[in-house]
Order: structure tokens, then sequence, then C-alpha cells
């Protein structure tokens, strides 16, 4: 509307048609100036109209690419008068969705703004995309989320959090039952801050359904962490683009999905950066070497070691193993989890379900998983599967010999082979089942009449045994021994 304006005949304007919406008796729901270059002095002149009656009623304000700057301060006065005008009026303002992103905020905008998001209450969507926003500004808007108990989606993309502004956002959004949506992508929220966002999402939010946190510089260990909060949330949505996994990390991340049975929800990663092994202090050593100094010696070493990439030159990564608990496995099962509980896996396992010997599910629901992280390429982990399967089912089967029917029904549901009434998601493949139950069938405490009654189920072609037929044949060869 103002492009191509001069700026003393843009004030004017907004003025008369504010003036004429407030004459006319006019009340609004919404209100949409967005993509008008209007600048500070454009707020100064509808803030009149924010003010009046004619807005007590408004549900949704979308001010996007306004050119706002500091105006974004007389916009949050605004809005807090309108409230308190509105609530003397016995009619409160009940603002359910702001937008306001590509408008130069910053922080002290956004201090502002944060003050009059407390005093509404009311919000159900925050867009405050591409403002310039770092920590500080994004630590006051954390902190006013609490108050809007029913936010469903908050939108901070391309604004500069950091660590600090995202551990503040952790904590905030743990309060938030109904957010749905996340948008904190280009925001550098490294990988620590996407450790306490993975936090607080294991045990909260549980409505949320995407997740964007493209290009903030996420390590893979940080990645698997938020994959592994997403457990039992009805996710649509996660970008992890353009952030620091690696090729292996893209694989843990992909494997940890596909566990869940939710990889679809994962979008592109062709922008991934690989695998950032070096600090960010190491990078800034060797930004300012002046070029004098670096060829103060006049030589040039032509050494075919050295230019050879990762051999001299990048240290190789030290293969630690990373300790688990059976809950944290139990979450998110994978081989390396397994390993990770320690020695005494089997022990601990046991431990876990010494007060549940009588659960036919959840006895049989451990074991799966248990199976599923097979690895025919990995000697160890093939031992810690069976130790622990010895665990879980050699006293279990002992103890409920009168229950054989119902450990099989149990079984072939979560395998997929039967139906359930009950809504139980069957395993995807069955690799690791197959193969896990050769070795249980030739134990001593595998009951005769189990092994009889599975053998039928598993010659019987099934479209999910189609798929593994090798792991098939090997527990069908077990079988007939």
């Amino acid at each position: 509307m103002f492009t191509g304006r001069l700026r003393s005949e843009i004030p004017p304007a907004l003025r008369s048609l504010g003036g004429a919406i407030i004459k006319s008796g006019a009340r609004l729901v919404e209100l949409d100036l967005s993509d008008n270059a209007f600048g500070p002095d454009g707020v100064k002149a509808f803030k009149e109209l924010l003010t009046s009656t004619a807005c007590y009623s408004l549900q949704e304000l979308r001010l996007n690419n306004n050119g706002l700057g500091l105006g974004g301060k007389i916009l949050a006065e605004a809005l807090i008068e309108c409230h308190k005008l509105s609530t003397q009026a016995g009619k409160p303002l009940e603002l359910k969705v702001f937008i306001c992103g590509r408008n130069r905020l910053e922080n002290p905008c956004a201090i502002a703004l944060a003050k009059a998001f407390k005093t509404l209450k009311s919000l159900e969507e925050i867009a405050m995309f591409q403002n310039g926003i770092n920590h500080e500004g994004i630590t006051a808007l954390a902190e006013s989320l609490v108050y809007n108990k029913n936010l469903k989606v908050i939108n901070l993309n391309d604004n500069t959090f950091t660590a600090k502004g995202a551990i503040s956002m952790a904590k905030s959004i743990e309060h938030l039952d109904k957010l749905e949506v996340i948008n904190f992508g280009d925001c550098l929220v490294k990988s620590e801050g996407a450790e306490a966002l993975a936090d607080t999402l294991k045990n909260g939010v549980p409505a949320l359904k995407e997740l964007y946190l493209a290009f903030g510089e996420i390590n893979s260990l940080a990645a698997v962490k938020i994959v592994e909060s997403l457990y039992g949330k009805a996710m649509e949505k996660l970008d992890f683009n353009g952030n620091c996994l690696g090729e292996d990390g893209i694989e843990e991340v992909k494997g940890t999905l596909e566990a869940a049975d939710q990889l679809d929800i994962l979008g592109s990663l062709s922008d991934d950066e690989g695998d950032d092994e070096e600090d960010d202090d190491d990078d800034d050593e060797y930004e300012d070497v002046d070029e004098d100094e670096e060829d103060e010696e006049g030589t040039t070493i032509k050494d075919p070691a050295l230019e050879v990439k990762g051999t001299a030159i990048i240290p190789k990564k030290e293969n630690t193993q990373v300790s688990y608990t059976v809950e944290e496995f139990l979450t998110f099962p994978t081989a390396d989890k397994l390993l990770g509980i320690g020695n005494d896996r089997a022990d601990k396992f046991s431990n876990h379900l010494k007060d549940k010997q009588s659960d036919v599910e959840s006895v049989i629901k451990v074991f799966m998983n248990v199976a599923i992280v097979m690895d025919s390429k990995r000697p160890k982990v093939i031992e810690a599967i069976h130790e622990c399967t010895d665990a879980i089912l050699g006293q279990f089967l002992k103890d409920n010999d009168t229950k054989m029917d119902v450990v099989l029904n149990t079984i072939l549901v979560h395998m997929g082979l039967i139906k359930s009434e009950d809504k139980i998601k069957p395993i995807a493949d069955l690799s690791g089942i197959l193969v896990t139950l050769a070795y249980v069938c030739k134990q001593e405490y595998f009951p005769v009449k189990l092994k009889n009654i599975l053998t039928v189920f598993i010659a019987k072609p099934h479209p999910a045994l189609n798929r593994c037929v090798e792991a098939r044949d090997q527990l069908l060869s077990a079988l007939y021994t």
C-alpha cells in the first residue's frame, strides 16, 4: 500500500483508516496489515485504532514485514493498554494469534512484547521469525510463554538463541501441554540447547506434532537425544536439516526413528554440515593469523602424507562406551545402548522385571525390545541379547507354565502374525525377533508345547515373514531340530 510513498504521507493515511473503522462501530476479529512498509511512524499512527473499542474483540493481529523496528515497543504498549481498557469495559481482549515476522524488532522490542504477552495470557500462536533477537530477548519471550497456557504454535525461526536462549526456552515450554508446533530453525540453538530441549520434551509437551531445528549447529549425540524424547508423541514432522550430524549420525538418527516406527516424520538431511569434530574456539584460533607470519619460514613442504585428509591431521576419535540404564534402553532400543547397560545387564533386566513376573504383556514387550536390536555381524551384541533373553524368559516361563497360551498369543500379536482387540502396533522388521527365537527355542526353559505351536505359525505364508526369509529359515531350522 505504501511502497514508493513519502514517509510523511504514511501516518495520516493510517490515522484516516483507523478513524474510519472506529467511527463505523466495527468490532474487528482479525487485523492484517502485513507487507506494508509503514515503519515506527506507522505504528504511532494506528495506535489509536489498537486501543479503541473496535479492537476489544480482536483475535488475530498480523503485522508481517512492516519494518517496525523500535515501533515494536509502541505496539506492545498499545496491546497492554487495549487489554486494560477492554477489561474495564467488561470484555477483556483475548488475542489468540500474533504474527510479527521480518520487522527488525531485536531485543528491546522483544522484551517489551514479552511484557504484553504476560498481560494477554490468551495467545495460541506466536510467530516472530527473522527479527534479529538474541538470547536476552529470547529469554524474556520464554518467560512470557508460560502465561499463555493455550499456546499451540511458537515460531521464532531465524533468530539467534544460542545455548543460553534455548535453555531458557526449554524451561518454559515444559509447562505448555497444548503446544503442537515448535519452530526454532535457523536459531543456532547449539548442541547444549538441543539437549536441554530434549530433557523437556521427554516428559513434557505431550501434544507436540511438529519440531523444526534446522541449521542449529546440533551434533549427532544431541540429535539422537531429541529423537528419543519424541517417543510416544503423535509426531508428524521433524526437521534436522543443515546440522552437524555426519554420515554416522544421520544413520543413527534414522535408525532410532525407525525403531520407533517414526522414520516417515523426518525431513530432508541433504544440507547436513557433516560431523563437527572441532570446537568453535579452534576455528577462531586460525582466523586472525597474519599472512606474513604464516609464510615466515619461506619454505613449502610437500608431504603426500599430510595431504591426505583425515590421516595425519585429524585425530581419530576415542571409541568410548556410553553408559545406559535399562529404562533408557527400553525407551529407544539400540544395540549400543544394550551394550552400554554394562556386563551385569542380565541382572539389571531381572531386577527391572522382578515385580512383573505375572504380567505377561510387560515381560514379552521387554523381550521384544531386546530381540529387535539383534545384529548378526556383532558377536558382543549377540552374546548380550542371549544373556538378557535368558534372564527375561528363563524364570518367567517356568513360573507361568499355566499361561503358555497367553504367552504365545502375546508374542504372535507383537509380531503381527495374529490380530488383537487391543491397538498394539506390530514390529515392522521381524529379523531380530526370529533370530533370537531361534536361540530361545533351543533352551531348556522353552516348553515343547510352545515350540510346536510356534512352528505352525512360522511355517505359514505371511507378508511380514516373507520380508526376512533368511531369519525365518534359521528359526524353522531350530524348531525342527
